[in-house]
């Protein structure tokens, strides 16, 4: 009996030893797997990364039209001021803001259209020639 309970023992030292080396790079293994699908699929990843990067370079687009409206604000508000006061521009503002025109004006007035989905579309003249 000896024999045997020293071969169990044996066989019993053996599987848990196999057991502790196969445990240890099982869980290296599974905290490494952990680290990288988070380094892709992450709120931080590459993937969330991507479309960080495509959202900023839609922002800069709305930035740069926003820029651009205004400056082209800015320069008509500079022609409204006080000390360099530009008389179309304030002729302009003044019969857009009060609804009126002069009598000498010619006021061609365009047909409105209705298109498949009910949005209002102007009809342009062809030629005035």
């Amino acid at each position: 009996m000896t024999m045997m309970t020293s071969l169990a023992d044996s066989l019993a030292r053996a599987a848990k030893s196999a057991l502790r080396q196969a445990i240890v790079p099982g869980v290296c293994a599974c905290v490494v797997t952990y680290f990288a699908y988070y380094a892709i699929h992450g709120d931080r990843g590459l993937v969330a990364m991507k479309q960080i990067k495509s959202e900023i370079a839609q922002a800069e687009t709305v930035l740069q039209q926003l820029k651009t409206e205004r400056e082209r604000m800015e320069r008509r508000a500079q022609l409204l001021r006080g000390d360099n006061l530009d008389r179309d521009m304030l002729d302009e503002r003044a019969r857009s803001m009060l609804n009126l025109s002069n009598a000498r004006d010619v006021v061609v007035t365009l047909p409105k259209l209705y298109d498949a989905n009910e949005a209002v579309v102007e009809k342009r003249p062809k030629s005035v020639n």
